[in-house]
């Protein structure tokens, strides 16, 4: 990194302490044959780890200063790119070949990488995996189970797509400048969606309807769902063989998947889009 680079506040920037960049190196297991997408290399500490036992690395880094520094630092086998990730086509990559991605990724838009991960995954079997860094609040919630209060709507959007497991915890001390809290290194494994696409347009709305109604039961969370296509909650849930006063976080993804098929049975339907959200689409075709 160039000495006079100060890391920078607005792009959420920690970067990884040569000791741990070894140990997470490790916990990513390069191979030989892998093709790597680094999201945020930063100051290129992990970047050279992984070139040195991977077959190629593309590392996409927003911040422009930094990306032209390690343009003139890393071995022939890595591409740097300048670019926001949340912006970034995947799909050249993924057309060419099983993918790897590893990753460093700013606390503040760690979740929105995820869910684009995620998205990935379901248009292309060829990304394999992802390592990456995250704040250990957000890497509780991605490996909860039911009945814990970091289970939510992330929890099962990821269990549909990926198994994830927690390899290991950072300090405050992995970083500079060290951040206020830990970290944890986490690994989602794509797997093929467990929610087919013409489920999911059911799957989707019912999973966030009754999580942003966590503290009530299920028969009164699921009714703002339910109710606008005439279906009744409560016979919905006991067709699925499930108590209605259950609360949301004990539901297991086999509970959801049974329940969103009673709800496809059943014929729900869509509730029309508000007239701001229909207006917006008219202008984005104009």
């Amino acid at each position: 990194m160039s000495p006079g680079h100060r890391p920078r506040k607005r792009f959420g920037q920690h970067f990884l302490a040569p000791g741990w960049a070894d140990r997470v190196a490790a916990a990513i297991g390069p191979r030989p044959a892998d093709r790597i997408l680094e999201i945020g290399p930063g100051p290129g500490v992990l970047t050279t780890r992984l070139a040195a036992r991977a077959a190629s690395v593309v590392a996409v880094e927003l911040d422009r200063d930094l990306a032209a520094d390690l343009r003139g630092r890393v071995p022939p086998n890595v591409a740097i790119v300048e670019a926001d990730f949340l912006q970034f086509d995947l799909q050249p990559l993924l057309a060419g070949g099983p993918l790897r991605v590893a990753g460093n990724l700013p606390y503040n838009i760690s979740s929105p990488i995820l869910f684009k991960l995620l998205g990935a995954a379901a248009m292309s079997r060829n990304l394999i995996d992802a390592t990456v860094m995250l704040q250990l609040e957000l890497a509780e919630r991605l490996v909860a189970g039911p009945g814990s209060k970091d289970y939510g709507v992330l929890t099962i959007f990821t269990a549909v797509r990926a198994d994830a497991a927690r390899l290991m915890t950072l300090p405050p001390g992995a970083f500079r400048p060290a951040p206020k809290v830990q970290s944890a290194v986490v690994r989602l494994a794509f797997k093929p969606a467990l929610v087919p696409p013409e489920l999911f347009r059911i799957f989707e709305p019912m999973v966030r309807t009754i999580f942003m109604q966590r503290r009530k039961t299920l028969g009164n969370a699921l009714r703002a769902f339910a109710e606008p296509s005439g279906l009744d909650a409560v016979a919905a849930l006991t067709d699925a063989r499930i108590d209605p006063v259950r609360r949301p976080e004990t539901l297991a993804l086999q509970d959801l998947l049974a329940l969103t098929s009673v709800f496809a049975a059943k014929g729900w339907v869509a509730p029309p889009a508000p007239a701001t959200q229909r207006r917006n689409a008219r202008r984005d075709r104009a």
